[in-house]
């Protein structure tokens, strides 16, 4: 008798197999959490809200940022010391890496999920890759004078292998537009106000909305224009008040928008600002505990979450949408780096780095759910963001 016929008669076969070949699995409910001090990413599945597996070796996280492929199953992770990785999320391992730049704080894959962008400090600019083999495909230095290059901050991808981003030192918005990635073709709006720290796409993928540290008001460009130009909103919001030192840089991104409003930081200001999308006009102020940072809206909109800035960063608030008021606040552990919602918003998952903790917590009732230890967290990602323009 052959060896196989007699593994199989002893029962022995199906169970070898089952040893060889990882269980299946989709990639639609995991994510990652980024282990900020270690270099590593903790691999979670959000549905189980267990982590299921950690990757190492991936250098300086301190300020790190990660895209997915189209079906979920590969994150690209940008660290600050100019590391790009993929990781197969599946097989959880490194698939390839490449140390692009000197300081990178992060990146965006184009909607067609063929090319992952950089955008850098060092050298300023952003660099495109081929999303299969990290392959260099074109490098956009950000040369705003002669032998003068920016950060870049604020990338974003848009519809029709496209990014925008913004020129910290030359205030500036620029927009490349990749369909020939050999070949790029870069439209740059000068003199959009001073210092752009970060921005947002929204999500229809209209427009792009640049904060501005330097000043009070934010830079907007209308993407469906024929020839798009940067124009002013909120210009002035803090006029006549000292403004407080800033302790962390705000973030944008379009998950701030809920309906027909944005819900933005304030530079330096215990405030959330409330603009209206259909005139992009103020609509109203909302005091909070702090000076925000993140400023997330729940996927339905019903709710905005906001963390803090030191000393206030221990703490969330809940903003409800249709009142305009801080309904809760929750203090799920000391430096509350990020927050992360499930993709219909029935939970968040947020990190406290220096409790090395991450809180699962029900939205609606703002029960804690779970808690996970991870050293040192900071950004959680979730798959659910393949799906989404400017994320």
């Amino acid at each position: 008798m052959r060896r196989r016929d007699t593994l199989l008669a002893a029962g022995l076969l199906p169970l070898l197999a089952a040893c060889a070949t990882p269980a299946l699995r989709g990639s639609g409910d995991l994510g990652v959490i980024v282990q900020r001090a270690r270099g590593a990413l903790s691999l979670i599945d959000t549905s189980e809200r267990r982590i299921i597996g950690e990757v190492g070796g991936l250098g300086d996280l301190s300020h790190a940022s990660v895209v997915f492929s189209r079906d979920g199953r590969l994150a690209y992770v940008f660290g600050r010391d100019g590391g790009l990785t993929m990781v197969d999320l599946l097989t959880q391992r490194i698939v390839q890496r490449v140390m692009q730049a000197g300081n990178s704080i992060g990146g965006a894959i184009s909607a067609d999920g063929r090319l992952v962008a950089a955008q850098n400090y060092t050298p300023g600019g952003i660099k495109v890759f081929d999303a299969r083999t990290l392959a260099l495909l074109a490098d956009v230095p950000a040369e705003f004078a002669p032998g003068q290059r920016s950060r870049v901050v604020g990338l974003v991808d848009l519809p029709g292998r496209r990014f925008a981003y913004s020129l910290f030192d030359a205030d500036a918005i620029w927009i490349t537009d990749c369909s020939d990635a050999a070949h790029p073709v870069t439209t740059r709006l000068p003199g959009i106000g001073r210092q752009p720290y970060d921005a947002l796409v929204t999500p229809d993928g209209r427009h792009y909305i640049a904060g501005l540290f330097g000043e009070d008001g934010l830079a907007m460009v209308d993407l469906w224009a024929d020839t798009p130009r940067a124009q002013r909103i909120l210009n002035g919001y803090g006029r006549g008040q000292q403004p407080l030192p800033v302790y962390k840089m705000p973030h944008l991104r379009g998950w701030a928008v809920a309906g027909r409003h944005a819900y933005l930081p304030a530079i330096g200001r215990h405030e959330v600002l409330v603009v209206d999308t259909a005139t992009w006009q103020e609509a109203g102020r909302i005091p909070v505990a702090g000076q925000p940072v993140f400023v997330m809206a729940r996927p339905d909109g019903r709710q905005v979450w906001v963390n803090f800035a030191v000393p206030d960063y221990d703490r969330v608030q809940v903003i409800d949408t249709p009142t305009q008021r801080v309904v809760a606040t929750l203090q799920p552990g000391q430096a509350v780096l990020h927050m992360e919602f499930t993709p219909r918003g029935e939970a968040v998952w947020i990190s406290s780095r220096d409790a090395n903790r991450v809180s699962v917590i029900d939205t609606r009732h703002l029960q804690t759910l779970a808690q996970l230890e991870v050293d040192a967290p900071s950004g959680i990602f979730f798959t659910a963001r393949a799906a989404r323009l400017g994320f």
